[in-house]
């Protein structure tokens, strides 16, 4: 089966985010199960820098733009990658989607809808490398018009749109669908008209013929209004090909055992090493060396989806106790600078780091005694499976991939060996406070802490078990395709 993976990052080429991570991973697990994968993302100027060699297969003209198509190889991996290098579009220093003041490039329709148009013509087998997909798998609102240009053809491809985040919907003013030539049939509630604005994200849920989300618990919850974002009806109509598969995880790159990253190496038969890992953090950040104190760590984009504000609000009350917390992550300006300003105050309980840090995410990971995440909602999460990983046990909001992957720690769920973190009950910080106070006292039995930490070491969350899921999603897809390429050529 011929897989043609389409993504607006992946790592470690460029990421912002948990999309990044399963662009770079998920293909890859997809050619150990024998598929002919190609990875296809637009050629940003740091894609390019760590790509390094390329070589130019075919080049475009799309309206006034020569688009040239590169392939290279993903680093570490035996992946190949298609760029689409379209000068003026993506070679752009920094963030993909945002400019240096944290806002929207003003040009993102044109950018991602010349990205959809080539993706389209490499779908169509019309770059003439005699390749064409059985399946073209979109992912996120920035693929989202390919479903709907594909279905402008008489045959074309299966198509898979998977949604990490419903909160982004690529929605822009009503003139774009007139300036961006796309049929004006389209300008319907039925269609990409969503109150006013063109949607780029319902041209996957409306147009591809499988949806999925990142986990079974996010596929129900976008079918509620309370998670659905305003598409709520139109996911409960599309119900029936509508799915959930969780997210796997590098176990290459992330692995307590030989992570090179960390000050000392452990698993989970010998886990000494891990304070070797918290005693180096709390001295890279400055904060007092104590072993036997509580260290929370967190890895986020600070927003309010991540439940920053609700840990700010318990702030005054956590330094109370005994513990330190270690965050790290950029986001909302209001929300740095409040947590900056608290980080100040009590620095021998609080270090925030502002920026993305790959090396600095891996020793949080290894050096915590547990993870923080109140997310008020979750598509999957990565970071809680990197934690449960490391030993370092999880503090979660019972929402989507959390509630999926995160077993609440009571008297029951420890005497049946499923206890692997624990879960807050409402986004608010006293129910925060609450449950931070319940895991510092299980903290104190050793005992249950080695369990708990045990339990979740054991716990396989690769990405070899959502390979086999998705290559099933792909079969429906193509069963579902009414109009299948009848013969489509090989290499």
């Amino acid at each position: 089966m011929r897989i043609l993976f389409v993504s607006s990052e992946a790592y470690p080429l460029i990421k912002t985010g948990g999309l990044g991570d399963v662009a770079g991973s998920l293909p890859h697990a997809l050619l150990d199960l024998q598929l002919d994968v190609r990875l296809i993302m637009p050629a940003y100027a740091t894609a390019l820098g760590q790509l390094g060699e390329t070589k130019v297969l075919t080049q475009f003209s799309e309206g006034t733009d020569t688009v040239t198509l590169r392939e290279g190889q993903l680093p570490g991996s035996p992946l190949k990658v298609w760029l689409v290098d379209a000068p003026g579009y993506f070679d752009r220093p920094g963030n993909p989607y945002l400019d240096s003041n944290g806002q929207p490039w003003t040009d993102n329709a044109e950018r991602f809808a010349l990205f959809s148009r080539i993706v389209t013509r490499m779908a169509l087998n019309q770059a003439g490398l005699n390749w064409a997909p059985d399946v073209v798998h979109c992912n996120d609102w920035q693929t989202g018009l390919v479903p709907a240009l594909l279905e402008l053809s008489a045959q074309r491809p299966a198509t898979v749109f998977t949604i990490h985040n419903l909160a982004y919907q690529g929605l822009f003013s009503a003139h774009y669908l007139q300036q961006l030539g796309l049929p004006a049939s389209w300008w319907t509630h039925h269609t990409l008209e969503f109150h006013g604005q063109l949607s780029f994200i319902k041209g996957g849920l409306i147009f591809a013929d499988r949806i999925n989300t990142v986990s079974p618990g996010y596929a129900r919850e976008i079918q509620t209004t309370e998670f659905g974002n305003g598409l709520d009806g139109l996911l409960r109509h599309r119900s029936a090909v509508l799915s959930g598969i969780l997210n796997g995880i590098d176990t290459k790159e992330w692995n307590p055992a030989t992570d090179p990253l960390l000050e000392k190496h452990y698993d989970v038969n010998d886990l000494s090493g891990k304070q070797a890992n918290k005693q180096a953090l709390q001295i890279a950040l400055g904060l007092p060396q104590k072993l036997n104190t509580p260290l929370i760590g967190l890895v986020s984009r600070l927003v309010t989806q991540k439940g920053i504000d609700i840990i700010l609000d318990a702030i005054p009350s956590l330094v109370k106790l005994p513990l330190q917390l270690v965050l790290l992550g950029s986001g909302d300006r209001a929300l740095e600078t409040r947590l900056i300003t608290l980080a100040k105050r009590h620095p021998n309980k609080l270090a925030i780091s502002i920026g993305y840090d790959e090396a600095l995410a891996h020793r949080i990971e290894a050096g915590a005694d547990m993870y923080l995440m109140p997310s008020r909602f979750e598509p999957c999460g990565l970071n809680q499976l990197y934690s449960l990983r490391y030993g370092t046990v999880p503090i979660v909001r019972n929402v989507g991939g959390l509630t999926d992957t995160v077993t609440d720690t009571s008297a029951k769920t420890l005497a049946k060996g499923t206890a692997n973190g624990f879960i807050v009950s409402t986004d608010d910080s006293l129910a925060l406070l609450k449950t931070i106070k319940r895991a510092l006292r299980r903290y104190r039995d050793k005992t249950q802490w080695r369990q708990l930490q045990t339990t979740g070491m054991q716990q396989n969350f690769s990405w070899q078990n959502s390979a086999q899921e998705y290559l099933a999603l792909y079969q429906r897809a193509q069963q579902g395709n009414p109009k299948p390429v009848a013969e489509p050529s090989g290499e």
